[in-house]
């Protein structure tokens, strides 16, 4: 009966608007929700089978959600630099639990970045979700797989100890003055034979230098280089410098500070590393020449490869020639370069005062963790307060080919569905991925003005839908009243 349909048409009316009504709801409670995408109810005719000369019969209306998963909020700067968002496809990769997962746990998919470090340093966000990412090895390599979620890990930032970087190069920026006196033990030293208080590298030296006895021999100008041990321990480095007698040259000697820092091998003594002569040219330069000239004779035969090592504190007794660190150190071996002849300076023989202008070194000191940041392609860096860097993992986004149709759970969150089509793990800004905003967060797309907009059409919808089947009610009661 037509009067029938109609009133079962006014009924699914109602339901659809009802259902219509559900979502505009859920928009507006979540419109300052981070990450939320909102929901639309949408609204498709139902049609019954018509038999021919029957008349009509109304088929209603039936209401499903549309999920607007693939619209991008704006971006809001934050203060705080956990906070991310992604400008651009693409979703973080999240797990409900931090440690020991299995095969079988599942993975979830976020917009919603609003991470912050909880007790134990992992990455989390507001609604309980672990933030997932590819960690970056001890060599500092990330393997990656576009679709093996199981190479991803819970991303810590807690678990990051201190960190030092041992020197490995030095620049130094010195002059020793052309005019200096020679000392009596140069002198002695360039007699034939040598005089009593012959300067000598292996007897009367410059590492022997006790101002108190007056043992061993003063230098003319000395300088001292700090050092970073493997262990970010600080060591010291001294260079000494004697005039001799042969115009443009010095003798040199370079000792550690104190000698008890260092085990030396035959013909080394009093924390010698290394000892020779040093050339400079007429124009007060170092003479790279006159250094190789000088063979076995000058502190460095190579001035270009001027280097030091140092053996390690397990290195057992070192040869002739030889150092190593001492036993009670436990450090590394350790090799230190010197740039001896640099464009703005380096070491030169100008008739001014013997001074530094600078040395430069390029090891630290222990340092602890002072911020953590994280990049537009989504390295996360661990900065510690000693000026070393470190990468530690990088964050992992998830793209699909109908994200749309991914399956909402709670917590803002998303699964995979049959009609999602399977993830894509890229790195952020590759591949179709967004590019990662740090200290920003990706707001509601929810538009206040067309909800409530939505709120009236609905209501007036769901008033229309009423009217039908007061209406159909009142025909009805009219056919009944036919008969009384």
């Amino acid at each position: 009966m037509s009067i029938n349909s109609a009133l079962l048409a006014g009924v699914s009316g109602l339901t659809a608007n009802a259902a219509a009504l559900a979502a505009i709801s859920q928009n507006i409670a979540n419109v300052n929700t981070v990450g939320y995408k909102r929901t639309a109810g949408e609204f498709s005719t139902v049609i019954n089978s018509q038999s021919q000369g029957a008349g009509y019969s109304a088929g209603g209306v039936l209401a499903t959600a549309r999920h607007f998963t693939s619209q991008n909020g704006q971006l809001q700067r934050t203060t705080s630099n956990t906070d991310l968002g992604i400008a651009g496809q693409g979703f973080f990769v999240v797990t409900e639990r931090p440690e020991n997962l299995q095969v079988t746990d599942s993975r979830l998919f976020t917009r919603a970045g609003a991470f912050s470090v909880d007790n134990l340093g992992y990455l989390k966000n507001t609604a309980g979700l672990y933030l997932q990412g590819w960690p970056v090895d001890a060599e500092g390599n990330i393997a990656t797989d576009p679709s093996d979620l199981n190479r991803l890990r819970t991303i810590n930032v807690g678990s990051v100890g201190g960190t030092a970087e041992a020197t490995t190069r030095i620049q130094l920026n010195a002059n020793i003055k052309s005019s200096q006196l020679i000392s009596a033990e140069a002198t002695d030293a360039a007699a034939v034979p040598p005089g009593v208080n012959a300067y000598d590298p292996a007897t009367n030296s410059m590492a022997m230098w006790n101002a108190e006895t007056g043992d061993g021999v003063k230098p003319d100008f000395e300088l001292t280089i700090p050092v970073s041990d493997s262990k970010g321990g600080q060591r010291t480095v001294a260079i000494s410098f004697l005039k001799s007698t042969v115009p443009n040259q010095w003798y040199a000697e370079i000792r550690a500070i104190p000698a008890s820092d260092v085990v030396t091998g035959a013909g080394l003594s009093n924390g010698q590393i290394r000892s020779g002569l040093v050339a400079f040219t007429q124009d007060g330069r170092l003479d790279a020449d006159a250094m190789a000239a000088l063979g076995a004779d000058a502190l460095f035969e190579d001035v270009t490869n001027a280097t030091l090592s140092f053996g390690s504190s397990s290195s057992g007794a070192p040869g002739a020639g030889e150092v190593t660190w001492a036993p009670e150190l436990g450090i590394d071996s350790q090799d230190l370069a010197f740039d001896l002849t640099a464009a703005t300076g380096g070491l030169t023989q100008y008739d001014s005062g013997s001074v530094v202008q600078a040395v430069l070194t390029n090891g630290t000191a222990f340092g602890n963790l002072s911020e953590v940041k994280i990049d537009d392609t989504g390295f996360v860096t661990a900065i510690f307060d000693n000026g070393v860097t470190r990468q530690i993992a990088q964050i992992a986004l998830a793209t699909f080919p109908s994200p749309d149709s991914l399956t909402q759970t709670s917590g803002n969150a998303y699964r995979v569905s049959q009609g999602s089509g399977t993830y894509n793990l890229k790195a952020a800004g590759s591949g179709g991925a967004g590019l990662i905003g740090a200290s920003q967060l990706e707001a509601s797309t929810v538009d206040l003005s067309a909800e409530f907009t939505g709120l009236i059409t609905t209501q007036r919808a769901y008033s229309a839908s009423s009217k039908i089947i007061t209406t159909a009610d009142e025909m009805l009661a009219e056919l009944i009243s036919i008969k009384r």
